[in-house]
C-alpha cells in the first residue's frame, strides 16, 4: 500500500484510499483476493491494483469508470536463451511513474 496524504494516518491505520495495493496470492487467499479484495478495493476507488502470483505471473488493473480493467499482464520468463525472455521488462505504478522495477528484480529470490 502506497500512502500519499499523511492527514488519513493515525497511529498504525490508515482511514483514507490508497491509490496503489498489491496483493500476492498465496494458497490459501488467491480465490479472497481475486474476488472479494479485489471488489473492495474497487468500490473503496483504489486506482491501481496489483495481483502477484509466486510462480511469476502479475495482473494490473487500473480502476476505469468505477470498475477495474486488466490493462497488463506478465508471466516472468527468466530463460535469456527463451524467445519470449522478459526479466527486463520495466514495469512503473500508473500513480508514480518513477517508481519502476524489472519483472526479475519482482521474483528475485522466489522459487
Amino acid at each position: 500500500m502506497i500512502i500519499c496524504e499523511r492527514k488519513y494516518l493515525k497511529g498504525g491505520a490508515y482511514s483514507g484510499t490508497p491509490k496503489f495495493i498489491t496483493e500476492t496470492l498465496g494458497p490459501s487467499t488467491a480465490k479472497k483476493d481475486r474476488a472479494e479484495k479485489k471488489d473492495i478495493y474497487e468500490n473503496a476507488g483504489v486506482e491501481e491494483y496489483w495481483i502477484v502470483s509466486p510462480q511469476g505471473a502479475i495482473e494490473i488493473y487500473y480502476l476505469e469508470d468505477g470498475k477495474y480493467v486488466l490493462d497488463q499482464s506478465y508471466m516472468l520468463q527468466d530463460d535469456k536463451e527463451a524467445q519470449d525472455y522478459n526479466a527486463e521488462q520495466e514495469i512503473c505504478l500508473r500513480a508514480f511513474p518513477h517508481i519502476k522495477m524489472t519483472l526479475g528484480e519482482i521474483f528475485e529470490g522466489v522459487d
